[in-house]
């Protein structure tokens, strides 16, 4: 399985993953071989299952979410290619402006819009008190109460809603990370 990443990823095709994502050559060598391991049927995509294979995802309360965000990059909502896999991936390379040339994927405002995702679980471009309710109940399970959660979804939805609509909108959602340090917080570091 080692080669078949050597031979089908054609140099030209990786100066275009690197152009979209800013990913390295080596990078990009180096998640194309990952990308195969978790494509256990060779079937040159991957499933919802192959990602949710993932340790690391398995045991992650937003472990769906984060897979689900994968799947948007693309028309497929059931199978992913490798170059919807890198610029999924890529919203996690961390940010160096005087380095980043290449993809702007990794900027602060597509870190914002990817975490963003993860609570609009309707893709309606607004967070609702229950899409925020939903979310809050992935995170901490039955560890907080119903009462104690509705508490902290009328609290957040109060303090981040300032036009009065009773949701958040990305401008009022970014507006409420602007103290956050998302680009150090949303980025994984990938190989050289």
């Amino acid at each position: 399985m080692g080669n078949r990443s050597a031979v089908l990823l054609q140099p030209e095709e990786v100066s275009e993953i690197q152009r979209d994502t800013g990913f390295s050559p080596n990078q990009i060598i180096r998640l194309y071989s990952r990308f195969n391991n978790l494509d256990k049927n060779n079937s040159g995509y991957l499933t919802r299952e192959n990602l949710l294979g993932i340790p690391e995802l398995a045991i992650n309360p937003l472990g769906d979410r984060i897979v689900h965000a994968f799947f948007q990059e693309g028309d497929d909502e059931e199978s992913l290619n490798f170059r919807q896999f890198m610029r999924t991936l890529a919203h996690f390379r961390p940010y160096r402006k005087s380095k980043d040339s290449g993809g702007t994927l990794n900027t602060r405002e597509q870190k914002l819009r990817f975490a963003f995702r993860m609570y609009d679980l309707d893709g309606d471009g607004f967070i609702s008190r229950e899409e925020l309710l939903a979310v809050l109940h992935m995170m901490v399970g039955a560890n907080i109460s119903e009462e104690q959660l509705g508490s902290i979804a009328d609290r957040t939805i109060a303090e981040a809603d300032k036009d009065g609509d009773r949701a958040i909108s990305f401008s009022e959602f970014s507006e409420c990370m602007e103290r956050v340090d998302v680009e150090q917080k949303m980025s994984i570091r990938f190989l050289h």
